[in-house]
């Protein structure tokens, strides 16, 4: 991230981790679709809003650990879990 914003350019990176991408993301481009046969690009998006439309779209939360700042699954039906999917928040809260 800081090379790309250092030389004033954009970077597309496509990976499945998310803790990289909250790392080095401020904008996400969102796909949807069925593999194989058909797919929409939708955004980009804010880190935050992009991230809570794909894990809504997945069925899972996410909550920023205490400790370590890193992104951690919450369990399902979990205090958390719950909490999120009651406000909406899919991705931990800013």
């Amino acid at each position: 991230r800081r090379v790309i914003e250092k030389i004033g350019k954009s970077a597309l990176v496509v990976d499945h981790d998310v803790y990289f991408i909250d790392m080095i993301s401020d904008a996400l481009i969102v796909f949807d679709g069925f593999p194989g046969k058909s797919g929409k690009a939708r955004g980009p998006f804010s880190l935050h809003e992009g991230m809570n439309r794909f894990l809504k779209d997945v069925d899972i939360t996410f909550r920023r650990d205490e400790d370590t700042h890193r992104p951690r699954v919450n369990k399902p039906e979990s205090y958390m879990d719950r909490k999120q999917r009651n406000e909406g928040e899919y991705y931990y809260s800013l």
